[in-house]
C-alpha cells in the first residue's frame, strides 16, 4: 500500500491553491479541511510558495497532506521538504525529479497525457498518475488509458474540473480529481472556499456507490 492511500481513502479531491499567499494560506487550509478535504497542494508559481507550504504544514500537522505542485526540478523538491512538504505534484513526468521525490522521502504525483508518459512515471516511482489537462482527455480517453494502466495505480484527472463533470471520469476510471480555479482563486475569502470545497465533496459522495470500470 502507497503511503498515499490513506490521505486518499479520507477524500481522494487534491485542493490546488494556485496564486495563493502566504498570510491567507492558513486560514483558506483550515477551511478546506473542516470541508473534509485532506490533501492540499500549493503550486510553486504562487506567492512566495515555499513560506506558504511551511505554514500550512505546521498549521495543519496530521490533518491534512501538504506538499506543492508545479514542481519542475530536483532542487525545488528538496526545497518542498526542507520546509515540511511532504507531496510533489508536476504538471509533467520528468523522471529525474519524480526520483528526487522518492530519494527525499516525499510522495510523487506526476503528469502524463499518453500510456507512454504514464509508464515512464511509474518506472521512476510513480505514487499517483494526474491525468493532465483533462480538457484534453475526456473521460473516453481515460477509460482507453485505465484498460492497460495496473488497477492499483490512482489516476486523478486535473484541469477544468467541476462538481458536476466528476461523474463521467468516474464512470471512466478516476480515483480522484486535482480542483483548481472552481475551488480556489486568489482572493477567495474563506467562508467562499468553505462553500465551494463543500459542494465538491457532496458531489464527489454523491458517486460513490456508482461502479467505476
Amino acid at each position: 500500500m502507497s503511503a498515499l492511500t490513506p490521505w486518499m481513502d479520507r477524500l481522494p479531491l487534491v485542493a490546488i491553491l494556485r496564486g495563493i499567499s502566504p498570510d491567507a494560506a492558513v486560514a483558506v487550509g483550515e477551511a478546506l479541511v473542516a470541508a473534509g478535504f485532506a490533501i492540499i497542494e500549493v503550486p510553486l508559481n504562487s506567492p512566495s510558495p515555499f513560506d506558504s507550504i511551511e505554514r500550512l504544514a505546521k498549521a495543519l500537522g496530521e490533518r491534512a497532506l501538504v506538499g506543492a505542485g508545479t514542481v519542475m526540478t530536483s532542487e525545488a523538491v528538496d526545497q518542498v521538504a526542507a520546509v515540511g512538504g511532504r507531496l510533489i505534484v508536476m504538471p509533467h513526468g520528468d523522471a529525474t525529479v519524480i526520483r528526487a521525490a522518492k530519494a527525499a522521502g516525499l510522495l510523487s504525483i506526476p503528469g502524463f497525457a499518453t500510456a507512454t508518459e504514464a509508464f515512464a512515471a511509474l518506472d521512476a516511482g510513480a505514487d499517483a498518475l494526474k491525468l493532465f489537462p483533462a480538457e484534453a482527455a475526456p473521460p473516453p480517453v481515460l477509460r482507453a488509458l485505465r484498460a492497460v494502466l495496473p488497477k492499483t495505480v490512482p489516476v486523478l484527472p486535473v484541469g477544468g474540473i467541476a462538481p458536476e463533470s466528476m461523474a463521467a471520469y468516474w464512470a471512466a476510471g478516476a480515483s480522484g480529481f486535482g480542483l483548481g480555479s472552481a475551488l480556489y482563486k486568489p482572493g477567495d475569502a474563506p467562508d467562499a472556499v468553505l462553500h465551494k470545497a463543500t459542494a465538491f465533496r457532496q458531489a464527489f459522495e454523491a458517486l460513490q456507490g456508482t461502479v467505476a470500470v
